[in-house]
């Protein structure tokens, strides 16, 4: 069983590692967005702010994943 423990620890290291990437890529879209309604593009802008949603359901469901691989 040890192997299987060790397996779940390199998988919840490795959900963490891209749930990191996906809270930056979330900041970065979050600064073209501003950037995007202050210069005028809104409706690009609301476009964006639509795939922040889908990252912080998605990081969320990551987050909880990762809880039950680290509980587990």
């Amino acid at each position: 069983m040890p192997y299987n423990s060790e397996a779940k620890i390199a998988t919840a290291d490795a959900l963490t590692l891209l749930l990191h990437n996906q809270h930056a890529l979330a900041a970065a879209i979050e600064e073209v967005t501003k950037w995007l309604s202050e210069n005028g593009v809104g409706s690009v802008a609301v476009n964006a702010l639509a795939a922040m949603e889908t990252l912080d359901t998605n990081a969320q469901a990551m987050t909880d994943a990762i809880m039950r691989l680290r509980q587990s």
